[in-house]
């Protein structure tokens, strides 16, 4: 996981780890914007900004990342940490994307600068926040997605046999956050540092352009935004969770599950909540024990966390007579056998969209067969396979839409070559069999959509967490501790007049190519480190990762030396071959250098 590896680089896995440690504790943090604004966690906040394809839209200022990467790092560093003296975000812009019912969503895009601070406040906020998370929410969480959710359901069907939805759909969630209860829920967590706390509520109530000053929400866009929505929507899982999945009974039980067989004889509603952002269900046993958690929830809604919920949306569903939604899937208990087991498809909404969307494909192919927009569509098929290959009934739902875009597809490229795959390639062998027919344009096999089969989809490990070492081991292994350690010294070295980029490049290069010289292959201490530019700067060559390249110190030398006596004072000290020698030929070429003359002994 590229995250866990950037915490590596600047020292912050040990901090987030103490956090979340001692917010499991439920210990008080009143003083966090002390690491907020350390070197390291501003510096971490920027790389991870940077990586992301956002970091190139504008905001208000109309600055993308490309103004910010240039400047050193204690430039930005100090940019930072002044503008959090008296901080006062930018104005907010607003843009509105589509919907797939056919209306619009709108997001808050802030300016590029309040979008680092923001980064920096969420990558401390989260550790914190994760120690108090419900273990079933599983939205904008780390290493957690939409497959976890529906693997929950289907758990609790085919093992509870609950086979009751409550559906809750809560009306504009994001727009009607309320800010004063949002403050309070993370003073409950601990976060007890004021001045934390009023930065955020300035971040909460940033002007929107064209809209003024918000009295509620937490505009969709933002960096903070999806953990804020989790901390708010967290009192709903844990008051669900404590009325009967974590009930507090007085006689302690061997196992968890030994305590539900009591509970049953009780007058206590049995029910348990799956959530994924502001979509959540809670599954009961019966249909009375349904009518009491929508009123429960309904109301609790209202009363506490000021929201409200849509009544044409919100509804109880018997899964054995109907299906329900959920991220994308459809939900039905049938009978199989004796019992009744969790089935799961494609929505009737998502079908369209998929339709609709290989159409568009399809007719960019027509107007221009090229190879890129075969690619392009391969892209959107591979996508829609790996999304929905979790559903126990996706071939029945893709053959389906194969079928009904048969006749489309095949009158627009009837032109074209329509055979089954001769000698694919191995990416193509990947992913599908050869005994679909399918065009071939521009030389490549277009993706089939109907070839899929269904893929187990397993319940999230709750041991999975990049905030404790044991999850940590279990996420993907270590860099190896020499290697780390080194990082751990190009991270605090300073070059003076380099920029940002160039620092951060200069560290993922390192990585990428486990310590060795690019030309000798021997390991490099810091000390014998050099970073070489593969196009010059003279000759408009950038600090971009593939422009860098990590050199030995003595090969760097060699590869710009002009002297006579230089060049042989060097190449005796290295163990040169001839492919070593090539390569640096090729490197002094990119400078505009004559190569050099080596003699093998």
């Amino acid at each position: 996981m590229q995250t866990l590896r950037y915490w590596d680089y600047y020292g912050m896995t040990g901090t987030f780890t103490e956090l979340h440690q001692k917010a499991l504790n439920k210990g008080l943090f009143p003083n966090i914007y002390d690491i907020i604004t350390t070197r390291e966690n501003i510096l971490l906040a920027f790389r991870t900004i940077k990586s992301n394809k956002g970091s190139k839209t504008a905001g208000t200022d109309g600055k993308t990342i490309d103004d910010i990467k240039v400047q050193t790092d204690e430039e930005i560093v100090s940019l930072i940490q002044h503008k959090l003296l008296n901080y006062q975000p930018k104005k907010v812009r607003r843009v509105f994307i589509p919907k797939p019912n056919g209306k619009q969503r709108p997001l808050g895009i802030p300016c590029i600068v309040d979008r680092i601070i923001q980064q920096c406040f969420k990558q401390v906020l989260e550790p914190i926040a994760e120690a108090h998370f419900f273990k079933h929410s599983y939205g904008f969480r780390p290493l957690r997605s939409t497959h976890h959710a529906l693997a929950r359901v289907q758990s609790l069907i085919n093992k509870v046999n609950l086979h009751y939805v409550v559906d809750v759909d809560i009306t504009g969630f994001f727009d009607n956050v309320n800010h004063t209860l949002l403050i309070k829920q993370l003073w409950n967590m601990g976060i007890r540092d004021r001045r934390v706390l009023r930065i955020i509520n300035k971040m909460l109530k940033a002007e929107i352009e064209g809209e003024g000053i918000p009295s509620k929400g937490t505009p969709q866009g933002g960096i903070l935004s999806p953990l804020l929505s989790n901390i708010v929507l967290n009192d709903l899982d844990q008051w669900v969770a404590g009325q009967w999945e974590n009930f507090k009974t007085n006689h302690s039980y061997s196992y968890d599950y030994s305590k539900f067989i009591p509970l049953k004889r009780t007058g206590l509603k049995e029910g348990y909540i799956v959530r994924y952002a502001d979509d959540f269900k809670v599954l009961c046993r019966d249909w009375r024990a349904a009518q009491k958690w929508f009123h429960a929830v309904r109301l609790y809604l209202k009363d506490r966390l000021k929201l409200d919920i849509s009544p044409e949306k919100s509804q109880i569903v018997n899964l054995r007579k109907r299906k329900s939604e959920f991220l994308g899937f459809t939900i039905w208990a049938a009978k199989k056998g004796e019992k009744r087991v969790a089935y799961t498809g494609i929505n009737n909404k998502k079908k369209l969209q998929i339709k609709e969307e290989a159409k568009k494909h399809i007719r960019k192919i027509q107007k221009n067969p090229i190879a890129l927009n075969a690619y392009l569509f391969n892209s959107f098929v591979l996508g829609t396979h790996n999304y929905f290959s979790k559903a126990t009934h996706v071939n029945v739902d893709l053959s389906r839409l194969a079928y009904d875009l048969r006749a489309f597809i095949y009158n627009r490229l009837k032109n074209m070559r329509y055979e089954r795959p001769v000698r694919p390639p191995l990416t193509y062998l990947k992913f599908y069999k050869r005994t679909y027919r399918t065009f071939k344009i521009g030389g490549v096999y277009l993706y089939p959509l109907g070839d899929i089969k269904t893929v187990n989809n397993f319940n999230f490990s709750q041991n999975l967490t990049p905030f404790t070492y044991e999850g940590r081991e279990l996420v993907h292994k270590k860099l190896r501790p020499d290697i780390q350690m080194e990082i751990v010294k190009l991270m605090n070295s300073i070059i003076p007049g380099r920029s940002l980029e160039y620092i951060d490049n200069r560290i993922s290069r390192y990585s990428m190519k486990m310590g060795r010289c690019e030309i000798t292959g021997t390991f490099l201490c810091v000390e014998d480190v050099h970073c070489h530019h593969y196009l010059p700067v003279h000759l408009n060559g950038d600090d971009k990762f593939n422009n860098l390249r990590i050199l030995h110190k003595d090969v760097h030398r060699l590869i710009h030396a002009v002297n006579t006596e230089t060049i042989e004072t060097l190449t005796s000290r290295l163990d040169l071959t001839e492919s070593m020698v090539n390569k640096i030929n090729q490197y002094r070429n990119k400078c505009n250098l004559e190569p050099m003359n080596y003699e093998f002994k």
